[in-house]
């Protein structure tokens, strides 16, 4: 009895699980938001990087403030890494950001940190 009850539960998890990529891809989310990212964001300007932020948890797509309605921009909170060193320098403070959906920009994981 305790087999077949084990065997249903991993069933039914393995079917829950592996037909919804949406849910599986909403529960990765929720672990990174909860654990952070070391991320970093490029914004460029044609093929000149012209912005990067450095240790970023995170970017939130911005809602509006009555429905569900996504805005055209995302947003969220990193160093501005104003020599591009990939690294925190002194003069280099943790600063508020706006990125509009229609800028050429790369977000990425710092594999180096």
């Amino acid at each position: 009895m305790k087999k077949s009850l084990l065997t249903i539960s991993l069933i039914t998890a393995t079917l829950f699980i592996s037909g919804c990529e949406e849910k599986q891809n909403k529960i990765n989310r929720y672990i990174q938001n909860w654990t952070g990212v070391n991320g970093v964001l490029e914004v460029y300007a044609g093929e000149k990087l012209v912005k990067r932020f450095i240790k970023i948890d995170k970017l939130s797509t911005a809602t509006s403030t009555e429905g569900k309605l996504s805005r055209t921009y995302r947003y969220g909170y990193g160093i501005l890494d104003e020599n591009l060193n990939f690294k925190k320098d002194v003069n280099e403070k943790k600063v508020y950001f706006e990125i509009s959906d229609y800028s050429t920009y790369v977000f990425f994981e710092n594999p180096g940190q």
